[in-house]
């Protein structure tokens, strides 16, 4: 699931280009015979300054398909491990009164808390605009949530809006 994600939001836009794609003219460059020079067809060939790029990269979708059912088992499985390993928290709401950092620093740091993922139904204001400059702290809302995310964060924390919403996403 994990590797599904990552190559799915690859964007695949590398190119080079090949002996059609650059501009210039077909004519020989010189004599086939009688130079000393060796037999040339084009100056767009690879072997000069300028020229083609053979098997190079070209534009595609890195993406592959992966069922459903593997993707919702996936999640199911990211979730469960978090809460074997004593790393998923329920809380209430994810509130914050002002959109201060260092407010919400200050309380992840008193709760020792390095790497959280938040998940919420619906986000704060005041609580995203507190946590986007800490870093190892994300807040996604329950839509978001993902297997790559869950799996990343140290200490995943799910509000009660949240935890609704992935048993409806998840049955």
């Amino acid at each position: 699931m994990v590797n599904w994600q990552l190559a799915k939001r690859r964007s695949g836009n590398h190119k080079t280009k090949g002996i059609s794609d650059i501009r210039g003219t077909t004519k020989k460059p010189y004599k086939q015979k009688g130079t000393g020079n060796a037999r040339q067809g084009s100056l767009r060939s690879p072997q000069f300054r300028g020229g083609a790029v053979i098997h190079g990269p070209v534009v595609r979708s890195h993406a592959f398909d992966l069922p459903k059912k593997v993707r919702k088992l996936a999640l199911r499985v990211a979730l469960s491990s978090k809460a074997a390993d004593g790393k998923l928290i329920v809380l209430d709401a994810a509130k914050a009164a002002t959109p201060k950092t260092k407010d919400l620093a200050g309380r992840l740091g008193k709760l020792g808390w390095n790497s959280v993922l938040v998940i919420d139904g619906e986000v704060d204001d005041n609580f995203a605009l507190a946590s986007r400059n800490i870093p190892h702290v994300n807040v996604l809302p329950s839509v978001g949530a993902n297997v790559y995310d869950i799996l990343r964060a140290d200490t995943l924390v799910l509000t009660k809006d949240a935890v609704e919403m992935l048993e409806a996403r998840l049955k």
